[in-house]
């Protein structure tokens, strides 16, 4: 028996998300960074730490995108990052990324679904999605711990 085999999957559209992703990754790996360093200089390492992972994850993934379009055929575009706010208390700056994480990691969901038909793009973009979802579950026991110790003893963990 013979299968025909039929092409579905939509290169463009998957070439557009992930330059779009590529793009928005770049511009947080890059805030991420410069929080890092302002939490080391203020003497929270492990929060400084954590956050210069951050940072080094999204730039790994920028890089698996833009492989990725490479291969589809596309071109390697990331563009200019827009600027992004910084934040002197960690407190704050927790708050916004969480802000922008739940209100990003169900449109990344909706969107790696969507493209289901490309299963290397769906499994880059699913395996990001489900580090984003890690990453916003963190930040919500962060404020939760604020609640339960009190922020001066938070601080003092993040030393």
């Amino acid at each position: 028996m013979r299968y025909k085999i039929y092409n579905t999957m939509d290169k463009q559209k998957s070439i557009q998300v992930l330059q779009n992703y590529a793009t928005g990754l770049a511009t947080q790996s890059r805030a991420h960074k410069v929080q890092s360093l302002l939490f080391a200089s203020k003497g929270y390492g492990k929060l400084a730490e954590k956050y210069d992972g951050h940072a080094s994850e999204e730039m790994e993934n920028v890089n698996k995108f833009v492989q990725r379009i490479i291969d589809l055929g596309g071109p390697a575009v990331v563009e200019a990052s827009p600027a992004f706010p910084i934040y002197d208390d960690p407190v704050e700056f927790i708050k916004a990324d969480l802000r922008i994480s739940k209100e990003q990691v169900p449109i990344l969901m909706q969107v790696t679904k969507s493209l289901e038909d490309d299963f290397k793009t769906y499994d880059l973009l699913r395996d990001y999605a489900l580090d984003e979802e890690e990453d916003m579950f963190w930040m919500e026991e962060q404020l939760e711990l604020i609640e339960k110790i009190g922020l001066q003893n938070w601080l003092v963990k993040q030393l």
